[in-house]
């Protein structure tokens, strides 16, 4: 059994039918489109390497999951761990963690949504923070110019939270909540106490407001220089793309690379990654995996 460096469990959420984005997912699943030069699901997945978490659980739908399972493996490769759990039905994002609920087996967990990317100088840090608490939530607010079309977090004088409200039509300040969550072990039971919403959905954000009103809600607010995109509509999914490889060309650095922390962490060798390396041989990606080699 892999030993993970973090106690906490991965989900990645990458179900749902990406109907914003028809008639190009009407084929092949959202988190499997590209974002420039990598799978869109790759950069999630690098988000939950980053936080030293092992032990992943990939949530998908019946028809997907082969795509999937051929794209990402067991995970060995990368030294960390694929389980594979099927989602019948998209209803709310609350209700990965009752699906999830044995693989986590009362472990806390980190979930991230399979369409999010996040970037910034620091936010390994911010990741090492909500890591380290054993108990509670910990999400992340992220200043929007539209606060209107996500969960909207609320602030008192003190600067905490004191709510968060789902597409709210005044939004009570301009942090929205990004789609990356640190729950502890709790997490399932508390999504089953949660009804479904008047859009038929078990929503995040009620299941958020029970740890709040426990008084174990905490929001870290990511500032100035982080970037947090997500690609769920066409417009979006093209300037992810532009933003990916301008990062790539101007700075000569990959993002989303599980391979490069892999490596990094120490969980595959100098041989591993060069076979990796030997895959991609024939484009850029190949060739930053062998420029890694070199320094290494």
């Amino acid at each position: 059994m892999i030993q993970a460096a973090s106690e906490r469990k991965g989900i990645i959420l990458a179900g749902g039918t990406g109907s914003r984005l028809y008639p190009i997912t009407l084929g092949v699943s959202k988190q499997l489109l590209p974002v420039y030069d990598k799978p869109m699901v790759y950069y999630p997945l690098s988000v939950l390497m980053l936080a030293r978490i092992r032990e992943i659980a990939v949530i998908t739908t019946a028809e997907d999951r082969g795509a999937f399972q051929r794209l990402l493996g067991d995970g060995s490769q990368w030294g960390v761990r694929f389980t594979y759990i099927v989602q019948p039905k998209p209803e709310g994002l609350a209700q990965a963690y009752v699906l999830a609920e044995d693989f986590l087996e009362g472990a806390g967990s980190a979930m991230v949504l399979g369409d999010n990317i996040f970037f910034g100088h620091g936010f390994l840090e911010l990741l090492s923070v909500a890591d380290a608490r054993r108990t509670g939530a910990t999400v992340f607010g992220y200043r929007v110019a539209d606060p209107e079309r996500y969960g909207v977090v609320a602030f008192d004088h003190a600067g905490k939270a004191a709510g968060i409200v789902e597409k709210p039509a005044q939004p009570p300040s301009d942090f929205a909540v990004t789609g990356l969550y640190f729950l502890d072990g709790s997490a399932p039971s508390r999504a089953r106490d949660v009804r479904p919403s008047s859009r038929g959905e078990l929503e995040i954000t009620t299941l958020l407001e029970s740890y709040l009103q426990d008084g174990l809600l905490t929001v870290e607010k990511m500032g100035r220089g982080y970037a947090w995109l997500d690609t769920g509509t066409h417009a979006s999914l093209l300037d992810a793309g532009n933003f990916v490889r301008t990062l790539e060309e101007r700075q000569g650095l990959q993002s989303g690379s599980p391979d490069e922390i892999a490596f990094s962490n120490h969980w595959i060798d100098s041989q591993q990654l060069a076979h990796r390396a030997a895959m991609f041989g024939k484009n850029a990606y190949g060739g930053y995996l062998d420029r890694l080699l070199e320094q290494a």
